[in-house]
Formats: structure tokens, C-alpha cells, sequence
């Protein structure tokens, strides 16, 4: 268990919304040693409260109220289509109440000014992109903070999703749609390469378990060394390409059959289907 990072550290951290991507948040505070009295989750479904409580030891209600009253930052963590339901829900409270957490939402094509518009004027929020892996710490998020959100908000946004992956502040809004098509449904993508790399091997003689397993391992450290040697994916690439050799015939017939155009349509559509979802309100 890793020491609780500076900016987090007596910070009362509440969700709104306790299902996957909420619980990969409340598995990567705990795992940086926020203690289990510092969180809060509201759910309206029962057995989900009870699973949090039993499972991760958290407190769990039904009031979204509660979490607003009770803590210093506050996780949008329901599905984009409850969001204006969740927030709109809180109108018993006043505006000092809702001025006071620094909100973070983590529903996609939900934009700055959709939630904006639930909330007090000068309400700080940040809107982030996380992605599924966060749920075994090895997340990718983007975020990016409304005009109100100070450095220190941002900061203790960025420490938040860290605790699950890597987190990158976008420069702008508008970025997060690129992201989307990238890193959001990127593990999509990154599946599909797996189970086709394995069935590659399947028809080449090789068992399916070992086959997929071994797709798997190849591209988590392929990842692993491009993140942890910081180096540029294609000088690794040739590291592994000798003239002649396997692996130049192996990227020829990717070539061949439009492999990095594939997956540049893949993202571009991706990229595009977000930008039209964030205007369908």
C-alpha cells in the first residue's frame, strides 16, 4: 500500500454513482492508503451499498445529499443519461452547500457547460475521461477544469486519477473527444488486436490458452517499455527489427493490409461519433 498523496491527504472524497469506474476509484484510493472513513458513495441500489460496505469497507447511502454535505470532493460517477437527474435532485440544498466540494465528473460526452448549468455559477468542476483499465490501476485519463477551478483543484483532480493510472489536463474541452476515440474506447481496440494476435498463433499449431496469454503478456510490456523507457514507439520497433529477418516481414503484411489505417479510421470515427454525442442533449 503505497503513503497518501499530499493534496489528498484529509480529504473527505465522495461518489455519486458506486458501479464499476466508481469502484475503481474507491480500489485506487484505498490502495494509496486514504482511509475507508474518508469515503463516502451514494447508490440507489441496495445490494451495490451493501457490496461497498462489505467489500471495500466504505460507507454507503442513498442520499446523494449526504455526499455533498459531507465531503471536499465529489465524483460524478453515474451514467451520462442520469446526470441532470442526480444533480437537479440536489436542489433542497443551498448554494454555499454546492459551492463547496470541488465536483469532478466521470461521464462521457457530458459537457462543462451541461453540468454547469446544475450547479451554481461558481461551482469548480472538472470534467475527466477515464478509461476501463483504471479498474486494475492502469487507467488512462484526461482532464480538464471549468474557468472557476483553481491550480490547486486541478492538482487534486490529477492526484485523484492518478491513484487508478496515468492522468494528462487537456488543454482544452474539445480535446476530450479525441481522447475519447483514442485512450476512452482505445482498449476496445486493444482487445480485438489480442484476440487476433491469438488466433493467429491458434493457426499456427499454438494452444488457445497459451496463445491468448501470451498475446496478452506481448503487449503489456510492449507497453510497459514504451511508458517506462520513455522512448519513441518507433525506435523500439526497430529495436526488435532485424534486416531480413521475422519481424520486418510480420509489419510488411500489416502494411500490406492497411494495419495504421485502420486503426487512425478507427479512432477518427471514434473522435467523431463523441463530438456528435456531445451535442445530442
Amino acid at each position: 500500500m503505497g503513503r497518501v498523496p499530499a493534496v489528498l491527504a484529509g480529504q473527505r472524497i465522495g461518489l455519486i454513482g458506486g458501479g464499476a469506474m466508481g469502484e475503481a476509484l474507491i480500489a485506487g484510493l484505498l490502495g494509496r492508503a486514504v482511509p475507508e472513513a474518508a469515503l463516502l458513495a451514494a447508490d440507489p441500489d441496495a445490494a451495490r451499498r451493501q457490496y461497498l460496505e462489505d467489500e471495500r469497507g466504505i460507507r454507503a447511502t442513498t442520499e446523494n445529499g449526504a455526499v455533498v454535505r459531507g465531503c471536499d470532493l465529489v465524483v460524478i460517477a453515474v451514467k451520462p443519461a442520469h446526470v441532470e437527474a442526480a444533480l437537479t435532485g440536489l436542489a433542497e440544498l443551498d448554494a454555499a452547500t454546492l459551492t463547496k466540494p470541488l465536483w469532478i465528473s466521470i461521464a462521457a460526452g457530458v459537457s462543462l457547460e451541461q453540468l454547469g448549468r446544475c450547479l451554481p455559477p461558481d461551482a469548480r468542476v472538472v470534467r475527466a475521461m477515464p478509461n476501463t483499465p483504471a479498474q486494475v490501476g492502469a487507467g488512462a485519463t484526461a482532464f480538464v477544469a471549468n474557468e472557476a477551478a483553481g491550480p490547486a483543484d486541478r492538482e487534486l483532480a490529477r492526484e485523484l486519477f492518478e491513484c487508478v493510472g496515468i492522468a494528462w489536463e487537456a488543454p482544452s474541452e474539445a480535446a476530450l473527444d479525441a481522447v475519447t476515440g483514442l485512450s476512452g474506447s482505445g482498449p476496445a481496440y486493444a482487445f480485438v488486436f489480442i484476440e487476433a494476435l491469438g488466433d493467429a498463433g491458434v493457426r499456427e499449431g499454438l494452444p488457445r490458452d497459451a496463445a491468448y496469454r501470451l498475446a496478452a503478456q506481448t503487449l503489456l510490456g510492449s507497453a510497459r517499455l514504451v511508458l517506462e523507457t520513455g522512448r519513441h514507439p518507433a525506435s523500439l520497433k526497430d529495436q526488435v527489427t532485424s534486416p531480413g529477418g521475422t519481424t520486418i516481414a510480420g509489419l510488411a503484411a500489416l502494411e500490406e493490409h492497411g494495419f495504421r489505417a485502420a486503426l487512425q479510421a478507427a479512432v477518427a470515427a471514434a473522435t467523431r461519433r463523441s463530438r456528435e454525442l456531445g451535442e445530442i442533449e
